[in-house]
């Protein structure tokens, strides 16, 4: 891979032609985080967890039509939040955008979400809140953004504290962009038995989360008994209350088998920032978006690119869970109180 170096913003909008927007809603304790495009991207997604709840994801596959996608959306809200891409459709719309059948302009959006009913918010809605909240994400749409208890962020929960929205971004030796944008809401732990340590801290680069290097203890095999769990007395109220849902991006100009296997690769990454991975409980999904044109990458560099994009995507994780922010009503602390 050579010489490295973390992109200028460290975010996932070091990658060229991307914007991401976060909307959220304070007393829901849930939001919507949008990844737009300045143009349509190629985009395919891998899906690794148990329990996954998605929309638009079928078209992703390599062997089928639809070649760019124009935004991916990562919500709160679990199956509710899957309105969040009609709030995203319908700006888009407005913008023009969209694939062309005759005199329509038909916005392509796949998404994906995570659980966060049973996480201190008001759920007691009448009416679904996150198509007004994917569409006031994609208004928000900048190159730099927070991250944190932010968009899709709000509410998450991790096993030991609350989870977040995380991104990173690598530079390769050779000019090439990766990048990551994730939201961190997992079964599994973040950090090591004590809650000091990340498990993926011996990806960090420069202090970014903390630097409080790997943890030296040995056998750190046996799982601590989930904060997470108790506060939400999962037992009885249902399992299916975990996902943690990613999005890993570059300038390099990938076909859509190659975006396939970029998502395959940046797994990796998820299952070293996180211990317990892709359980029957967690819905654990990747999406893979390339910006890049000309003529598509070698293999060589395609293992390069899914090596960084698994790097970008643990330093992503443990981000999210860092800059996490107390606020009213939570049922778990975040990392900083914890120290």
């Amino acid at each position: 891979m050579g010489a490295v170096s973390k992109g200028p913003r460290n975010l996932i909008t070091d990658v060229a032609g991307l914007r991401v927007g976060n909307a959220q809603d304070d007393g829901l304790k849930s939001g919507s985080t949008v990844l737009v495009g300045d143009k349509p991207f190629v985009a395919s997604v891998h899906v690794m967890g148990g329990a996954p709840g998605t929309r638009e994801t079928d078209l992703l596959a390599p062997d089928k039509t639809v070649a760019a996608v124009d935004a991916l959306v990562l919500s709160g809200g679990s199956a509710f939040g899957l309105d969040a891409c009609s709030g995203v459709m319908d700006g888009l719309r407005a913008m023009g955008r969209g694939y062309a059948v005759g005199a329509m302009h038909i916005p392509i959006v796949p998404g994906a979400i995570i659980f966060d009913l049973i996480n201190g918010g008001d759920k007691d809605w009448d009416e679904n809140p996150y198509r007004a909240l994917g569409r006031a994400a994609l208004d928000a749409a900048e190159d730099t953004f927070a991250l944190g208890s932010v968009g899709v962020g709000t509410g998450a929960m991790a096993a030991m504290q609350k989870g977040g929205l995380g991104s990173a971004s690598m530079v390769l030796a050779d000019g090439t962009t990766v990048g990551a944008l994730v939201a961190v809401n997992s079964l599994g732990s973040v950090t090591t038995p004590g809650d000091r340590h990340f498990w993926a801290a011996p990806f960090e680069m420069e202090g970014e989360f903390g630097g409080m290097g790997p943890d030296t203890a040995a056998g750190l095999v046996t799982p601590q008994s989930s904060r997470k769990e108790k506060a939400m007395f999962m037992h009885a109220t249902g399992q299916f209350a975990n996902t943690t849902i990613a999005i890993v991006a570059t300038d390099a100009p990938l076909s859509k088998s190659q975006c396939h296997r970029m998502a395959v690769a940046a797994h990796d990454g998820l299952a070293r920032a996180i211990v317990p991975a892709h359980t029957p409980l967690d819905g654990d999904l990747v999406f893979a978006a390339s910006t890049g044109t000309g003529d598509i990458v070698d293999h060589q560099a395609m293992r390069d690119i899914g090596a960084a994009a698994a790097i970008c995507l643990s330093r992503a994780i443990c981000r999210g869970v860092y800059e996490a922010t107390a606020a009213d009503g939570d049922i778990i602390p975040t990392y900083r109180e914890m120290l």
